[in-house]
C-alpha cells in the first residue's frame, strides 16, 4: 500500500502516473462540493486549493500534510490544522512572475490613462490627453517584500524609480532601495507616489490599510492591491477615492468576492477592477505542478518540504 493522497485537481494522466511512481496511492476528487467519505479516513497527504467549505478533514485521522495550490492560507480550517499538527506548504513563488508583471501593467495603465483612451476608441473619438504621467522618478512603496513584490520590483528597476519596501523588521531586500519596519509604515507611506499591497493576509494585517494609513499617504496617491481585499478597510478606501486622496487604484482583490454588483467600486472611472486574475498565465499550472512534485518527492523520501508555512504567523 502506498501513501494515501487526495487531490482536488487532475494534472493529467502522465503527471498522475509520475506521482504514483513516487509511492503514492492517488485519489482525485472535485474541488467544489467535495464531501468526506469513509475511504478518505487514511488520507495522509491532501493537495488542494479550497475544498474546505464542504470537505470536513477532521475525519482524516492520518492526515499529516496539506499542499495548497494557493499562496494564501486563510481558507484553511485552522482549528483542525493546529490540533492535529498538520504540515502546511503553499505555492509561494509559483504565481510571482505573472503577478509581478500585472503590477507593472496596472501602474502604467493608471499613469498613462489607458482606460480613457480605450473608451475614446470605442466612441471613435480622436482626442489628445495632456494629463498622462511618467513613471520615471516616482517612488513606489511595497507593503510586503515577498516573492511577488521582488518580481515586480525587479521589473520596475528599469524605470529609474525609487523602490521602498515594508516588512516586519525592516530587513533589506534585493531590488529595494530602502526597507522600513512595520512599526514605521507611516514613515514609508508619506514618501510614496504609488503604494502596492503584496503582504500576506493574517489577523494582524486585516484592515492594515485603514483611515490612518490613507491619512499618512500623499494626496493623489496611486494604489495597487494584489494581496487580499481585507488588508484594505474598504469603507475607508471608497471614502478616499471619493475625496480624491487616491488619484487612481487597481484592485485584483476585494473584501467580498465576487464583488457585489451594488458596490460603488464599479462606478469609479479611476478604479481598475480585475477578478482575482493577476496570478493567471500559460505557465502557472506548470510551475505549480513542478513545485508540488518536488515536495512530493521530498515527503516520500523523508526530506524537508519547501514552502513550509508557519500557521501561527499566517505565512
Amino acid at each position: 500500500m502506498g501513501i494515501k493522497l487526495l487531490c482536488t485537481r487532475n494534472f493529467g494522466d502522465e503527471n498522475i502516473a509520475n506521482i504514483k511512481k513516487l509511492g503514492y496511492d492517488v485519489k482525485i476528487i472535485r474541488e467544489n462540493g467535495a464531501r468526506y467519505t469513509e475511504d478518505m479516513k487514511d488520507t495522509e497527504v491532501l493537495l488542494c486549493y479550497d475544498p474546505f467549505r464542504t470537505l470536513d478533514i477532521s475525519g482524516m485521522e492520518k492526515l499529516k500534510w496539506i499542499q495548497l495550490f494557493s499562496i494564501g492560507i486563510d481558507q484553511l480550517p485552522m482549528d483542525v490544522v493546529k490540533r492535529n499538527h498538520i504540515l502546511i506548504t503553499n505555492n509561494r513563488g509559483g504565481y510571482s512572475i505573472p503577478m509581478g508583471e500585472w503590477i507593472v501593467l496596472k501602474i502604467l495603465e493608471m499613469l498613462k490613462h489607458s482606460r480613457g483612451f480605450y473608451e475614446a476608441q470605442q466612441n471613435k473619438l480622436w482626442k489628445l490627453d495632456t494629463g498622462v504621467l511618467e513613471l520615471w522618478g516616482k517612488t513606489v512603496g511595497f507593503i510586503g517584500t515577498g516573492s511577488i513584490a521582488k518580481e515586480a520590483a525587479k521589473r520596475l528597476e528599469a524605470f529609474d524609480i525609487k523602490i521602498l519596501g515594508l516588512n516586519t523588521r525592516g530587513e533589506e531586500m534585493p531590488y529595494f532601495n530602502q526597507c522600513f519596519s512595520a512599526e514605521h509604515m507611516s514613515d514609508m507611506l508619506k514618501l510614496c507616489d504609488i503604494v502596492v499591497i503584496t503582504i500576506p493576509y493574517t489577523k494582524k494585517t486585516r484592515h492594515m490599510i485603514d483611515q490612518g494609513a490613507f491619512k499618512a499617504m500623499k494626496d493623489g496617491v496611486y494604489i495597487v492591491n494584489t494581496a487580499r481585499g481585507s488588508i484594505i478597510d474598504e469603507r475607508a478606501f471608497i471614502e478616499n477615492i471619493k475625496n480624491k486622496k487616491i488619484a487612481s487604484a487597481a484592485v485584483d482583490v476585494v473584501e467580498e468576492e465576487p464583488l457585489s454588483k451594488d458596490s460603488p467600486l464599479w462606478e469609479f472611472k479611476n478604479v481598475i477592477i480585475t477578478p482575482h486574475n493577476s496570478w493567471v498565465s500559460e505557465r502557472a499550472d506548470i510551475r505549480r505542478f513542478d513545485m508540488m512534485y518536488d515536495n512530493l518527492k521530498s515527503y516520500a523520501s523523508g526530506h524537508e518540504l519547501n514552502n513550509l508555512v508557519n500557521v501561527y504567523k499566517g505565512y
